[in-house]
């Protein structure tokens, strides 16, 4: 099985000259120290936390970037919280996870979803995956096919991530029904098995590049889904199959078909078989020969909304984000034609 060139996804963003060696080694905080079960919060940096009938009165960090500890399965494990200045109380919460072969600082710095936290109010948390190294070349164990050390050694990320959950709601105050989870590539795999493994968590997936790979899916509840993805994706095959090798190993992933992923939870949520065009919109300038198509199953659930977001003319990079030509000749052309972090936060703040 391949950790699938979803390293490449993360790692693309960074390069905005053209330096190919990936250094995700960005956030190398001493992280705050939780008790093994990781429910009671020590050693920490911020006012008093007062709970009340199980909800925070007090919110524990105040505005920045946080590295916070979760013990999970034996391991220490991390996650990230960037809290907005103008957070309020019983906050939206945007999980974001990175790709294969990145981190979650790496995927904090390039996707530019703080900005979009930052401005609406919501708090980002970015959870680490899991590697032989500690601070780089890090995946999830999204299902079926992917990937690499987290699929090998049969990880429990949904586990982990509903602990990263469970921590948050200790130490900030937040919207227990506005919990949504974005990711790309890897990471937008593991978005969806957390939503369908962990659906009473989860309000709304957003996947960027990473298509579902489960063979066994029945949610308990239906989630909204808004997946992006490019026709062109030379490395996340749109039609499905084995994608390319990641460089300098042989090892490869056998991705599933797109829209399967996409019609099962529109299945699952009791949409329309089929979806209409509610829009198109052509590149210009950079994104001259580009296209976006907005395709929407109606007649869901209310609240559970099925969208797709199909480019065309570029490739498995994160929209939004130009990167240099070397990774462009690796993952396709960049795209601004839409930016994925305004989208998922538009989709989800619905």
């Amino acid at each position: 099985m391949a950790l699938v060139v979803m390293m490449m996804v993360t790692a693309s963003c960074r390069d905005r000259g053209e330096t190919v060696p990936v250094d995700t080694t960005a956030v190398e905080a001493e992280p705050d120290e939780t008790v093994p079960d990781g429910t009671e919060p020590a050693g920490t940096v911020s006012d008093e936390v007062t709970a009340t009938d199980g909800q925070v009165v007090d919110n524990q960090f105040g505005p920045g970037d946080h590295v916070v500890a979760v013990r999970h399965d034996g391991e220490n494990r991390s996650y990230i919280i960037h809290v907005p200045e103008s957070v309020i109380a019983n906050a939206p919460v945007m999980m974001a996870l990175h790709g294969g072969g990145g981190t979650g600082a790496q995927f904090q710095e390039e996707n530019g979803l703080d900005a979009v936290a930052d401005r609406e109010g919501f708090i980002a948390i970015y959870p680490e995956g899991s590697g032989l190294l500690p601070n780089r070349l890090h995946t999830w164990n999204s299902g079926d096919s992917c990937c690499g050390f987290a699929l090998d050694r049969n990880i429990d990320d949904v586990g982990f991530l509903r602990a990263v959950v469970e921590d948050l709601d200790v130490r900030m105050s937040i919207d227990p029904d506005r919990m949504y989870v974005t990711g790309h590539s890897n990471g937008g795999m593991m978005a969806y098995r957390l939503a369908a493994e962990a659906s009473d968590l989860v309000a709304a997936v957003i996947s960027i590049g990473g298509a579902m790979d489960l063979a066994d899916f029945a949610p308990s509840e239906p989630v909204a889904v808004l997946h992006i993805h490019s026709l062109d994706d030379p490395r996340a095959l749109y039609e499905g199959g084995e994608g390319p090798p990641f460089p300098g190993t042989e090892r490869t992933v056998n991705h599933e078909p797109v829209i399967s992923g996409i019609e099962r939870w529109a299945e699952a949520n009791g949409c329309d078989a089929d979806p209409v065009v509610e829009r198109s919109t052509e590149g210009s300038g950079d994104d001259d020969g580009q296209l976006v198509d907005l395709l929407v199953w109606e007649g869901c659930r209310a609240g559970a909304e099925v969208e797709h977001l199909r480019l065309s003319g570029s490739g498995h990079g994160w929209p939004g984000v130009e990167v240099g030509r070397v990774w462009q000749n690796l993952l396709g052309p960049s795209t601004t034609l839409i930016n994925a972090s305004e989208e998922a936060w538009a989709f989800a703040d619905r």
